[in-house]
Parts: structure tokens; sequence; C-alpha cells
């Protein structure tokens, strides 16, 4: 644990910043992007849980680790950066708990009410392109709670907890460590484009002001686990009933062919109506048509004219 009073402590929390900073962005910018992409292309509910279940250990072991190294340098400025925030009027007021309570408890009404007005709505408005997370059946839906838990946890402990001590230790500036945690973790959102970088950075500040005016992490780890479980477990419930299918990925079954070059299939259409009676059916990229037996045409034969059929000839 470095001490405050140790000059060499913001030099040495600046490096251990710097490297986590780069190697988060470098990763949500390249690994994350092309992961996501390729997660939007699987078809089969067995290799979409496989990647959940990657992101959560994943997102674990990176924010969780990140959060007990930076808590374990930084402990001793935590309670200094929230002396400091609190020194700011409006949230050292006595107004700011109860308003912090009202606030939390109309945006709970709120997404009650707007997930029952939704009901019969196909689709539902997000912040980015977070469609491909939604469950599809009963056994992605598990692993959806399993991602909104632990977003929860480490997220809140990294960018929350233990970031904005880290660059108050390096600064001493109090603002600048609050609204440079918020930044990065909308960056590291950038799989989502820009719609879901702003609305990370928008989510982060809510956050963080749960955390500064309370002076509780746990009550913004509950927020934020809550947050990702309406997305991720009430919505696909209520909206979609996806807790209804236990096989399948939710969708109708379709035959399916893998493409040349990709390891997931894509849906085959079924013939339509005529392809029985011989009508083409559009080709599939990639799938090779199959030859049809030629249709018999009968072949028409003079008949044979009326009368007493001819006599064999002689024996010679």
């Amino acid at each position: 644990m470095l001490s405050p009073t140790n000059p060499a402590t913001p030099w040495i929390l600046a490096v251990a910043v710097i490297a986590l900073i780069v190697l988060m962005v470098v990763r949500a910018s390249r690994k994350d992007k092309r992961e996501y992409r390729r997660f939007k292309m699987l078809r089969t509910t067995k290799r979409r849980r496989a990647m959940f279940r990657r992101w959560v250990l994943q997102s674990f072991a990176l924010f969780g680790g990140a959060s007990v190294v930076l808590l374990a340098l930084d402990w001793q400025f935590v309670p200094l950066l929230l002396a400091d925030v609190r020194g700011i009027g409006w949230i050292s007021s006595p107004l700011a708990q109860p308003i912090l309570v009202g606030a939390l408890i109309g945006a709970a009404i709120v997404l009650v009410l707007g997930i029952v007005a939704a009901r019969k709505e196909t689709d539902i408005p997000s912040l980015g392109d977070v469609q491909a997370l939604l469950p599809r059946n009963r056994a992605e839906l598990r692993w959806g709670a399993a991602l909104s838990i632990n977003a929860g946890l480490v997220e809140e402990l990294l960018f929350r907890f233990a970031f904005p001590a880290a660059i108050y230790g390096i600064t001493g500036n109090a603002l600048v460590a609050v609204i440079a945690s918020i930044i990065i973790f909308g960056l590291l959102h950038i799989y989502q484009g820009l719609p879901g970088i702003l609305g990370s950075m928008l989510l982060g500040a809510a956050f963080m002001a749960i955390y500064l005016i309370s002076g509780s992490i746990l009550l913004a780890i509950v927020v934020h686990a809550l947050f990702d479980l309406r997305s991720l477990v009430l919505i696909p419930v209520v909206l979609f009933k996806v807790h209804r299918v236990t096989k399948g990925n939710g969708v109708a079954r379709v035959p399916s062919v893998a493409k040349p070059g990709l390891d997931v299939a894509e849906p085959v259409p079924a013939p339509g109506p005529g392809a029985d009676a011989g009508v083409p059916v559009a080709p599939v990229p990639g799938v090779p048509l199959a030859v049809e037996p030629l249709p018999v045409v009968p072949v028409p034969v003079a008949p044979t004219p009326a009368g007493p059929a001819p006599a064999a000839p002689d024996a010679p």
C-alpha cells in the first residue's frame, strides 16, 4: 500500500494506471470488437453460451484483478477522495441523500412502466449495439444474469472505486479523477459504437454520483447489477418470453449450412410453394443447386387404323 506522503507514490500510480488503460483500450478496440462481430454471426445457442462463459471469466479476471492490484496500491486515497468530493456544496448538502433516494425510486418506477408499456413491441430501444446480447432461451438467460452480476461487481470496483482513487493520488484533483474515470469507462464500450460509448459515459456518471453521494460502493454495485439484469434478464423474459424456450435459439428451426471460410452456420431458406412443381428455388450462396430429374414427356403414337388385322404370310 502506497503512502500519500511518499514522493514516489504518484509516479508508481501513474505507471500502473497508464499500463492498465493502454491494455484495456487496445483490448476493447481490437479484441472486443472482433469477438463481438463474430458473436453476432453465431446461430447455435451452444456457441453463444460458450462465448458468454468466456466473457464472464475474462471480465472477472481482467477487471477484478485490476481492481485488486490498484486497491492494493491506492487504498489510502479512497477516503481522501471522498472527503475532497464532499467539500463540494451540493454533495455535502442535507438534501443530497433524500434526492438520491427519490431519484433511485423514480428510476425504478420508470423502468418498470417502460417494460410494461413495451410488451407489444417486437424490438427494444437501446444505447449502442447491444441487441445481440439479449438471451434467446432459458439456458442463455442464466448467462445473461451472470454477465449482469459480474459487470455490476467488477466494473464498479474498478471504475468507481479503484481508478478514481488512483487518478486522485496522481493529480490530487477530485474532479479530474471523477471525469477521467467516466471517460475511460465509456471508451471501453467502443465495440458498441459511438452511441454505446456515450450511453456508457452517461450511465457511468450516474453510478459515480450514487457512489459519491452515498459514500457506499456497495449501493453502486447493486444499482449497476439491477440495471443490467433489467436489460439482459427482465426484458427478454417479459417481452420475448425466452424463459419458455428450453431448446434451440429461441427462433424457428431452419436447415443450415456452413459457409466456406466461416465457423458459423447460415440458415437456408425452405423451398417455396412451387418447389415440388419444378419451379426453381432461389440459390443460396456457396450451396450448389440440386439437380432435379427431367420431367417425363409422353411421346405421341400414331393411332392404328381400324379393320381386320393382316394375315401372317404363308411359309414357303
